[in-house]
């Protein structure tokens, strides 16, 4: 497509929606509905740079960034930090954490295809093909499979993104997002919750810091820390960033089995804000 008056990067992710349009016959009320999902989740999210909650004809209505994304369908700028403390098995014994310990069972990063050149792909330019190679890594890695997982931080920059990262991701079949956002599959209530904190699109897209935020949502899900947004019995999680030119990377996490019961050590959770008392 032809280069338009419009953000760069609302036009890559649009025109992935496009196409996803033209080859599926996929609404744009679609996308309005993966945002509108993410705005609501961000209303029990403390860290969320925008905690409010819109209706769907409110996000429709948004001014129009780059059809058929609205501004609500668009991550913030953000500032932001995030930080995640890696330690071998060895460690955790010896430090008496295994009550808090999440297992990284599968990660894999995976970069552009000649596809990309060669397919003439809007999707692909997007980075469907990385995120479907990475995701089959992790789930060959950790001996698990996309209906194993309880719940998903994915890279919604915008909503369209989120929509062809469920196929890219294998949640559902090639062509099937709008029927697993229509049958309520990516949510509360569905076969996975995508993006309890709020995803992008709310929490806020700090570059960096993004994929580490995900990251430690995931491990506060996994630990039943997450209060309000707590995903009901998540045993497995899963992560997915992206950054354009390109790269996607997949993780998958879990707690071992049997560590589970064990006490944590640490008093203080930050899964569902800050306590008042250590302001």
């Amino acid at each position: 497509k032809e280069f338009a008056p419009a953000p760069p990067a609302a036009q890559i992710f649009g025109n992935a929606g496009r196409e996803h349009m033209e080859k599926f016959g996929t609404k744009p009320e679609t996308f309005a509905k993966i945002a509108y999902k993410n705005h609501k989740n961000s209303v029990n999210n403390p860290y969320s740079q925008f905690r409010d909650e819109y209706s769907l004809d409110q996000i429709k209505g948004a001014p129009e960034v780059y059809a058929p994304l609205t501004k609500l369908q668009c991550c913030p700028t953000s500032d932001g930090s995030a930080c995640a403390i890696l330690a071998s098995e060895d460690f955790v014994k010896k430090h008496g954490l295994e009550g808090q310990a999440v297992e990284l069972v599968g990660m894999a990063m995976a970069t552009d295809t000649p596809g990309v050149f060669k397919d003439k792909s809007l999707r692909k330019i997007a980075g469907s093909d990385m995120t479907a190679l990475a995701s089959q890594s992790v789930y060959k890695q950790s001996g698990l499979g996309p209906n194993d997982v309880d719940v998903v931080e994915l890279h919604d920059c915008f909503s369209a993104n989120e929509l062809i990262t469920y196929e890219g991701l294998g949640l559902c079949k090639e062509g099937e997002a709008e029927k697993f956002v229509e049958n309520g599959d990516n949510d509360y209530g569905g076969k996975v919750v995508v993006n309890p904190s709020g995803g992008l699109i709310s929490k806020g897209h700090p570059l960096g810091a993004t994929g580490l935020a995900q990251c430690a949502e995931m491990c506060w899900q996994l630990r039943g820390e997450a209060g309000k947004r707590q995903v009901k019995d998540a045993k497995v999680a899963m992560s997915h960033n992206l950054g354009l030119g390109g790269a996607a990377v997949v993780t998958m996490y879990k707690r071992p089995e049997e560590w589970r019961n064990k006490p944590m050590k640490r008093k203080v959770s930050l899964g569902e804000g800050v306590p008042a008392s250590k302001l």
